[in-house]
């Protein structure tokens, strides 16, 4: 896949409507947005647009609604916010590519800007639908996509759009394909890969091909546990992908094939059951990987395993991380997550961190800032690290 795309800055849009999907897919709760950080993301490319005279249509999804529309899924909410970052108007359409969106768009004066209802009211939207496509591209005269967050999918406003309209990136996803796209292609070395989270089968195309990339790929988590069984090693009652055990076999064979160094726990805290309720007391104990008894399960790495990650990174030029080492919702079990992260911000490497836990963890702890990169698309930057094409980066104009 080709990641040198065009921007916003390559293509003229003085008096030109825009069309750009944006990721205002923001956390609410009894209608009030809990944060508005994918909205503040959004400004630069916003703010561009306008600066530069565009006539700015602005669309996204918000939440899963299953039946078209309903008020709680609004983006009613994210207008208004927007409004008073931007200090001016943002218009409301009452639909999403009907009379009222139509109406909007034709009615744009240069430096406008209108927001879509969210594009999932549309049955269509997550279909591809073509004749949802064309309505889109019917109210403007170019695509800009600045939605990483959604650029793994398929659907009419990230991908469909770009086949009736030119379309480029706006900053965000020029951004994470800039950095990410570079640290895959051609990173500096030695380049370190960190997975987490839960399960292999999670992550077997994405360690797969990042083991053709790196020069060390480290493994935590609940997934370390199939690869140390397939070690021979006893993991007790901890979280096991039964059926990867070969997998994680011919993995270990491929890392040492290729001559990249596979680094896996070498102690584990463990405790008698999973924490419940998740975030409550609990009582643990370190010990061996090797050593993990039947009735206990391991839940983070432990401090020996802590120190032979850091040193991983400390060494490394390019480091890029996606999942927790623990279950990093309970303080107890997150010390091995805060370890990687705070390894991450004390090293001089280009660091990028995939969304999700990883990303939360960072900024739960205030090292975001220490960050080079943090995605703002989790299953996004999962499908990048596994090499796949993302429809909604791959039908923008090459440069």
């Amino acid at each position: 896949m080709n990641y040198n795309k065009k921007s916003v800055e390559d293509i003229d849009v003085k008096g030109k409507r825009v069309l750009c999907r944006c990721d205002f897919n923001v956390p609410t709760k009894e209608g009030k947005i809990t944060s508005d950080k994918r909205i503040v993301a959004a400004l630069p490319t916003i703010e561009y647009l306008i600066k530069n005279g565009a006539r700015v249509i602005l669309c996204s999804h918000l939440g899963k609604p299953k039946n078209g529309p309903a008020p709680e899924f609004s983006l009613q909410i994210v207008a208004d916010r927007l409004s008073e970052l931007l200090g001016k108007e943002v218009k409301m359409a009452k639909d999403v590519a009907g009379e009222d969106a139509a109406r909007l768009a034709a009615s744009l004066n240069d430096g406008d800007v209108m927001l879509l209802e969210n594009t999932r009211f549309e049955k269509g939207e997550t279909k591809n639908d073509p004749e949802l496509s064309k309505k889109l591209a019917d109210m403007a005269d170019i695509f800009v996509n600045d939605a990483f967050g959604t650029a793994h999918r398929a659907h009419s406003s990230t991908a469909g759009v770009a086949d009736h309209l030119p379309a480029v990136c706006g900053y965000l996803i020029q951004k994470e394909i800039g950095i990410m796209g570079k640290a895959l292609a051609d990173p500096e070395r030695p380049f370190v890969a960190i997975l987490g989270g839960a399960k292999v089968s999670d992550k077997l195309n994405v360690i797969n091909n990042l083991i053709e990339k790196v020069d060390t790929l480290i493994i935590g988590g609940g997934m370390a546990y199939t690869f140390l069984a397939a070690k021979g090693y006893s993991v007790g009652k901890s979280l096991l992908d039964s059926e990867k055990i070969d997998y994680c076999k011919d993995m270990m064979a491929k890392a040492e094939e290729k001559g990249v160094k596979l680094l896996l726990p070498i102690d584990t805290v463990i405790a008698a059951s999973f924490p419940d309720p998740i975030d409550g007391e609990i009582e643990v104990r370190t010990v061996k990987a090797n050593e993990i008894p039947d009735d206990m399960e391991g839940l983070d790495i432990g401090e020996e395993t802590r120190a032979l990650f850091a040193d991983a990174v400390c060494n490394a030029k390019t480091v890029v991380w996606n999942g927790p080492m623990g279950v990093f919702e309970n303080p107890t079990l997150a010390k091995g997550t805060i370890a990687v992260a705070e390894a991450l911000a004390s090293s001089d490497a280009i660091s990028i961190v995939g969304g999700g836990d990883s990303a939360a963890a960072c900024e739960q702890l205030g090292y975001a800032d220490r960050i080079t990169h943090i995605s703002t698309g989790g299953g996004a930057s999962l499908e990048f690290l596994e090499g796949l094409e993302l429809p909604g980066i791959a039908c923008l104009e090459d440069k």
